[in-house]
């Protein structure tokens, strides 16, 4: 099934046309529940990964941020009873609940696995595989064609409280005798452990955030707003899971994301949002979304329902990326 983001309610470049000198295209990923192979495009699913290349681990141990750590299975069990008691009462009409026997099989609020846990290799967890063949925003070093993702799924102080992000792009080509079976994290934030999606990609156009234009056109902008439309919430910036475009510093304002290596400007690359549209009115939904659908569709969540916006170098795709949450 597709997904198609409604037009925007109002020509933003046609009222103010030198928006279109501060726009770019962005590809929503639309990530939806499946079952993708390691050949697919995904979020959360299985990675093509080289038999031969060690799979990448987090060493950082008890300077990781703790709180309240599961493993990786009761996680995805607690997940499974939820979803057959949402299954459940839709079924039925009948108000949300779980049974004794379903509550039972859930950890108590505040049960957390023990704290030594962490103190080991943390094998990192697949967040987003990416083909060039479908994402029509692709960026990577020449004749690479795919672009893997994965994150450490523990809380980094150092990264502002968010999972430490590392990218691998390859020639897919060249990938024979994949890895079947990656080693899993002993203990995870449930909150960085995406749910396998299938992706359904769309380019669309967005414009800068409003703090980042010019002064003038952010003013003239944010006068005409007083009409009732919104720049920032319905003509600027896609929500949900995306390649490309542009971030959103609603929370801090913009502040500076440079090169760790070279101080070069850096790009957005890719972001990872707590969901795909905000609110039942919102003017991003999807015009073929469900009715029933969750608007967080994948179970991550950034902080307290941000996004994380993962950037890279121009000037060398070698560079370490960078990350910050908004």
């Amino acid at each position: 099934m597709t997904r198609t983001t409604p037009p925007r309610p109002v020509d933003i470049a046609g009222l103010f046309p030198e928006l279109r000198q501060h726009s770019a295209t962005a590809t929503r990923l639309h990530p939806r529940p499946g079952t993708p192979t390691a050949a697919d495009s995904s979020i959360g699913g299985p990675l093509l990964w080289p038999a031969g290349e060690p799979w990448p681990v987090c060493p950082d141990g008890d300077d990781h941020y703790i709180f309240e750590l599961r493993t990786p299975a009761t996680v995805r069990r607690g997940r499974e009873i939820y979803a057959v008691a949402t299954a459940r009462a839709a079924a039925t009409g009948a108000d949300y609940h779980l049974t004794d026997e379903e509550q039972a099989a859930l950890p108590d609020i505040d049960f957390s696995e023990p704290d030594e846990l962490v103190c080991q290799p943390i094998p990192l967890v697949p967040v987003a595989q990416l083909h060039r063949r479908d994402i029509p925003d692709f960026a990577g070093p020449d004749g690479t064609d795919l672009l893997q993702i994965l994150w450490c799924p523990l809380d980094h102080p150092d990264e502002g409280y968010n999972p430490r992000v590392r990218l691998y792009w390859r020639r897919s080509a060249e990938l024979s005798g994949p890895l079947s079976t990656p080693p899993e994290p002993p203990v995870v934030n449930e909150s960085y452990l995406p749910v396998p999606c299938v992706v359904h990609p769309e380019q669309v156009r967005e414009y800068q955030y409003g703090g980042l234009l010019p002064k003038d056109l952010d003013a003239r902008i944010t006068a005409w707003e007083q009409a009732g439309h919104s720049y920032q919430a319905d003509l600027s910036l896609a929500p949900g899971w995306k390649v490309g475009g542009f971030a959103n510093w609603s929370l801090t304002d913009p502040h500076p994301m440079d090169c760790a290596e070279c101080g070069a400007a850096m790009t957005l690359l890719f972001t990872a949002d707590s969901g795909e549209w905000h609110g039942a009115d919102c003017s991003w939904r999807p015009v073929d979304e469900p009715e029933s659908a969750s608007p967080d569709p994948t179970d991550v969540s950034i902080g307290r329902g941000y996004a994380l916006y993962v950037f890279r170098c121009p000037a060398s795709f070698e560079h370490p990326p960078a990350s910050t949450m908004q």
